[in-house]
């Protein structure tokens, strides 16, 4: 039996609705480690350092088609909640169009100054031409990227969230097959990791715009529809604390590989390069649960369903909790067997991972409540207060920590820095969600 947004949800209802977006994010998740995989245990970790420099770049240019994505879906959720369905999808057809040229211009802007971004970021000789071809080749298919990450949050809405693991299995096959024959067959490194990541994410692109494009049983469709400033704004602004998250975790990202050249040369980056493609897999829980349950406390909001979305709320807090907890102790006990996947070949390089992933995973005790904050928020149409947890988190507190903490601890200062920013941003999200209570009537 199909399950709607206008639904009661229990426990069983809530997790059967948002599983397939959890197991979309990992998905998506594990076909980045294997890029990663391959690149380190086939190119070598020069070519892996540079992969992991240059990547931020990329990743800061498709933050919009994140903000797109999760503003737009809150505002069609509550259309629909509302009963006008047909305004939903002028809406939803409409952003779509909009993103599209925007990627391409941002592509286009991107080629032309990789170069320099490269060597801004701190390349070495060494590093600057992996850099420039990995950037370049990520960047013609920016456009798919953003339409990929946009429709992930749009096929929920949709309730089609099964589809969108459809579609995110294949996307991830493809990378992955192409991984194999690419970078461990032809040994064509950097580019083959990259040709195999953009083909991937044409694929994850296309079949949804064919769906969106033919009469289908879903909520949305695309129709025609002309600029609408107004719904444009809304669901920027709505978005805008997507859009920071990603932006700042590019900025962070950045500031976090100038400090590990400094402290611990390329053997750093390498380094963070690994924990930061193995921590994608255990966030991505936080963030398929986040992307699975916006919807539905959006569509209640549109229906001023008061009583569903306090429900969902305490559900979604415990389920942050102890998923927090399982997840740290996991991270802890894997961290020697995932550093040794990567860079196993180097004791050095080995021994800093393991460390540096260990403490880092202190994080995940309380990250999935933040992650859900900043998403709550954004359901609510409150881009605000959602822009203000993002910020706060992953940049302003990140970026403090990640300046400050070295002074006094070194280079285990740099892996714990996020550890301090999540702490802070509890204290920031638990404050938000009491002040904005009464409001909302959550």
């Amino acid at each position: 039996m199909e399950i709607k947004l206008s639904d009661h949800f229990n426990f069983r209802r809530l997790f059967r609705f948002v599983f397939p977006s959890i197991i979309m994010m990992i998905f998506t998740s594990i076909y980045g480690v294997v890029d990663g995989f391959f690149v380190s245990n086939f190119a070598g970790k020069t070519e892996f350092a540079a992969v992991n420099l240059i990547i931020p770049f990329p990743m800061l240019l498709s933050a919009v088609g994140f903000m797109v994505g999760t503003g737009g879906s809150a505002l069609v959720s509550m259309k629909l909640g509302q009963g006008r369905k047909e305004e939903a999808n002028e809406i939803f057809s409409m952003l779509i169009k909009v993103l599209t040229v925007t990627g391409v211009i941002f592509s286009i802007f991107g080629i032309i100054f990789t170069r320099e971004i490269a060597i801004l970021l701190g390349a070495t000789e060494n590093l600057i031409e992996p850099c420039v071809t990995y950037g370049r080749i990520l960047l013609i298919a920016l456009t798919p990227f953003m339409l990929q990450n946009t429709f992930q949050s749009f096929l929920v809405t949709a309730e089609k969230p099964k589809f969108g693991l459809v579609i995110t299995v294949l996307a991830g096959i493809t990378n992955i097959v192409l991984d194999f024959l690419m970078i461990g067959v032809f040994k064509w490194g950097v580019t083959g990791a990259a040709l195999a990541t953009g083909i991937s994410q044409f694929v994850g692109a296309i079949i949804p715009v064919i769906y969106f494009f033919k009469e289908n049983d879903s909520e949305l469709k695309f129709v025609k529809s002309k600029i609408d400033l107004k719904a444009l704004w809304k669901s920027c602004a709505n978005g805008s604390s997507e859009m920071m998250t990603n932006l700042s975790l590019s900025l962070v990202n950045m500031l976090y590989n100038i400090q590990l050249m400094k402290y611990a040369g390329e053997n750093g980056v390498a380094a963070y390069g690994v924990i930061m493609y193995v921590n994608f897999i255990f966030i991505s829980v936080y963030i398929g649960y986040s992307i699975g349950t916006a919807p539905i406390v959006g569509y209640n909001y549109g229906a001023a369903n008061k009583k569903e979305m306090k429900n969902v709320l305490n559900k979604s807090i415990i389920f942050n909790i102890v998923s927090g907890i399982l997840m740290c102790a996991a991270a802890i006990l894997l961290s020697g067997v995932l550093a040794k996947l990567f860079v196993g070949y180097d004791e050095e390089l080995f021994s800093m991972t393991k460390r540096g992933f260990s403490l880092y995973s202190l994080s995940f005790i309380v990250m999935g409540i933040n992650i859900y904050a900043s998403s709550f928020f954004t359901a609510l149409n409150n881009g605000l207060v959602s822009a203000l947890i993002s910020f706060l988190r992953t940049l302003l507190f990140q970026a403090a920590a990640v300046l400050l903490l070295p002074l006094v601890f070194g280079l285990d200062g740099i892996w714990l820095s996020i550890v301090a920013a999540e702490l802070a941003a509890l204290i920031v999200s638990v404050i938000l969600f009491s002040t904005n209570k009464k409001k909302y009537g959550y």
